[in-house]
């Protein structure tokens, strides 16, 4: 189990500045994800749960290359379509998360992963609406209530939305 921080940026822009910020203060790129909407016309991406390492890389090496800066650094880049939301880019360990089994048998797409992981059922589906609507999920993993009291303050005075933390299970 860890402590996770989430938060909703409204621009990439933003979400970029937090991350570049989280990795100064001491967070790894592998602990913090980026959730967004994919807006670049990448819909011909869709999830498979086969293993296609060649298509995977080369769709992996075109969405990385959408994410400028900070983003592009992230561990474990994606591509993904969840019904009811449309087409996501997904960066870090929520990527992990999203592609597994959990999303293909859960109705509530990415709410009722975030609930599988251990997120309120409310807090997920307010995170599912926002990125509906065009905003971005970020998380930060922290292994010591420091690092979470820590990584909450970093998003709280980058203007971040509805930040929240859980206990849930490491992705």
């Amino acid at each position: 189990m860890a402590d996770v921080v989430y938060g909703i940026a409204k621009t990439e822009a933003q979400a970029e500045r937090i991350v570049n910020e989280l990795e100064a203060a001491g967070f790894d790129y592998g602990d913090i994800s980026v959730l967004l909407p994919d807006r670049t016309g990448t819909r011909d991406f869709a999830h498979e749960k086969g293993t296609k390492a060649p298509e995977g890389a080369a769709a992996g090496a075109g969405t990385g290359g959408l994410l400028g800066g900070a983003l592009g650094l992230l561990a474990g880049i994606g591509s993904l379509a969840i019904p009811g939301v449309g087409p996501l880019i997904a960066a870090g360990p929520i990527l992990a998360t999203l592609s597994g089994a959990a999303v293909g048998a859960t109705v509530g797409g990415i709410a009722g992963a975030l609930v599988g992981m251990g997120i309120p059922e409310y807090e997920a589906k307010l995170y599912e609406g926002r990125l509906r609507d065009g905003n971005i999920l970020i998380s930060v993993h922290a292994e010591t209530g420091d690092r979470r009291q820590l990584a909450r303050k970093l998003l709280e005075e980058a203007h971040v939305e509805d930040v929240s933390s859980a206990s849930v299970a490491r992705c």
